[in-house]
């Protein structure tokens, strides 16, 4: 009887951690010890999975690092595209751009998207593919999403946005612009404070708007 019949683990270590669990683990380890101190045996032994089993799956460092990186702005753009699509669907479009801000500031500037953004620009010289590749499937794959839903609202005649990829652009800057820059480049940056978000958030949607909002959309 096979062990999908009778729900039984195979032979080995019992609850050991693989796929996006494993994943995960590695994921903390990179950036508790940064790349250089991270190890194979330290992935290995808090997955409570044999390193002979660790390295079948991923034959090196190098591997399971761009692993981790790839898994984690793959699951951040899917968490996105149902925001930008809600975005598509609004018919109140001043409340719609502030959903989405808040959603952006959420993530973006969070510790964890924050502390993934620091690992992957410290390794850069040594993976400049790895942090090509970030680049392009979180932020640019993003940008062109939204550019999607903007077009949509276009196609609606909610807005104007005869260049769908530069407005998603320029919302994207001022909404993120200000306090990404002061919390990736000032070490000692406090976090965001809730109510200067705000007040950012709106004050870039009326910006926005002004450029790209017709009278029906205020």
């Amino acid at each position: 009887m096979s062990t999908e019949a009778t729900g039984r683990r195979p032979r080995g270590r019992p609850g050991g951690s693989v796929g996006a669990d494993l994943l995960a683990i590695a994921r903390d380890v990179f950036l508790t010890q940064g790349y250089p101190g991270a190890t194979m045996d330290q992935v290995a032994a808090r997955a409570r999975i044999s390193k002979h089993t660790l390295y079948r799956e991923y034959p090196s460092k190098e591997r399971l690092y761009a692993a981790v990186v790839r898994d984690w702005v793959d699951r951040g753009y899917d968490a996105m595209r149902p925001h930008t699509q809600a975005l598509a669907e609004s018919t109140d479009i001043h409340a719609g751009l502030l959903r989405l801000a808040h959603v952006l500031h959420a993530g973006v500037l969070s510790e964890p998207v924050l502390r993934m953004r620091s690992l992957v620009a410290t390794e850069s010289t040594r993976f400049p593919d790895v942090a090509a590749d970030y680049v392009q499937r979180s932020w640019t794959r993003n940008t062109h999403l939204l550019a999607d839903a903007l077009t949509t609202l276009t196609t609606r005649s909610l807005i104007k946005a005869g260049d769908a990829l530069v407005a998603a652009q320029q919302f994207t800057w001022l909404v993120l612009g200000d306090p990404l820059n002061r919390l990736t480049l000032a070490a000692r940056s406090a976090p965001a404070d809730a109510g200067e978000l705000a007040q950012l958030r709106e004050e870039a949607v009326t910006t926005f708007l002004s450029r790209y909002g017709l009278p029906a959309s205020h």
